[in-house]
């Protein structure tokens, strides 16, 4: 499969974005024609401490903190004259909806040690971050974007946990949409599992009032296959996102690879790939009027040197 998907050299042996190269204007203006209504779908989750999905699965990946440096702060001693407010966030970059960077992975795939995406060493990761391949190289992530709603294509409102995405699951959510997939688009792949999250506006499963069950939320969880990777290589596919916590089914469809999905999009393929993101209000939009194509914005914030973004997608149909 590593050879299969491998973009390593594709665009020359300086590149540092991946299949991100294939965003042109023709994609990006695929997406401003899909745009009919203008009505916009912000697909982020909230960033909160109480509201975060985080629990303690990866040392340092916590949920947001917010506090305030200045309370309406006069700015000379006159009581009248005019004071500002000032606050501070401290959040991990993966801490919500988010892209994952090609630093983020790497593997010993060369004997003289571990790598990143297009053969970078793994050493060009240090305390001060990514030198190489830090988030900040992507410069806009604006292009047409795709929604895969493999649940409805299943008839279900969310797959069953653990549930293997296959490419035969992409190809009836592609069918269920009547899209095609071409050069530079950005796929989003709907599982159902953020109702799990009792996301304001979203109805609970199977009818019932919201409920917010985190561990469901993270584990098991359905989500993407190794033999999927190749689907998105055949199809020249610029990014995927995905509204579960990990992008791939977990466990891990093998004991003995752990996170391979990774490893093929961010080592091997150079494809940056997005977790927790919000989907449902987009499904539903999508199914009321048959359209599953839509302008997606979703720039990640340009901190140099770091290994993945929150970002706040949004969908402009």
């Amino acid at each position: 499969m590593v050879e299969r998907v491998s973009n390593w050299g594709r665009w020359g042996p300086d590149d540092r974005i991946g299949t991100l190269n294939l965003i042109d204007a023709a994609a990006r203006l695929r997406g401003v024609a899909a745009v009919v209504d203008g009505e916009a779908f912000p697909l982020g989750i909230p960033m909160s401490e109480a509201e975060g999905i985080q629990m303690g699965f990866i040392e340092g990946r916590v949920n947001p903190t917010h506090s305030m440096v200045a309370v309406d702060h006069p700015q000379t001693d006159d009581p009248g004259w005019v004071a500002f407010s000032e606050d501070v966030v401290t959040f991990a970059m993966q801490c919500a909806t988010h892209w994952d960077g090609l630093a983020h992975t790497s593997y010993g795939a060369d004997p003289d040690g571990r790598v990143l995406y297009n053969g970078y060493p793994a050493s060009s990761i240090t305390e001060s971050g990514a030198s190489l391949l830090g988030i900040q190289q992507i410069r806009s992530l604006v292009s047409r974007g795709l929604l895969l709603d493999v649940a409805r294509a299943k008839g279900l409102e969310l797959l069953e946990p653990g549930y293997a995405i296959t490419p035969h699951d992409l190809d009836a959510a592609c069918a269920l949409g009547g899209i095609e997939v071409e050069p530079g688009d950005i796929v989003l792949v709907r599982t159902g599992q953020t109702a799990h999250l009792a996301l304001e506006g979203r109805p609970g499963i199977g009818g019932r009032p919201p409920a917010r069950d985190l561990l469901a939320y993270t584990w098991p969880t359905p989500g993407l296959t190794v033999a999927t990777a190749a689907w998105f290589h055949e199809r020249d596919v610029a990014a995927v996102a995905i509204d579960t916590l990990i992008l791939e089914v977990y466990p891990c469809e093998s004991e003995d690879l752990f996170l391979p999905v990774h490893v093929l999009h961010l080592v091997e393929m150079g494809m940056t790939q997005g977790q927790n993101w919000s989907l449902g209000a987009l499904a539903d939009a999508c199914a009321a009027d048959g359209r599953y194509s839509f302008l997606l914005d979703a720039t990640p914030l340009p901190f140099t040197g770091a290994l993945g973004s929150p970002v706040n997608p949004v969908a402009l149909r």
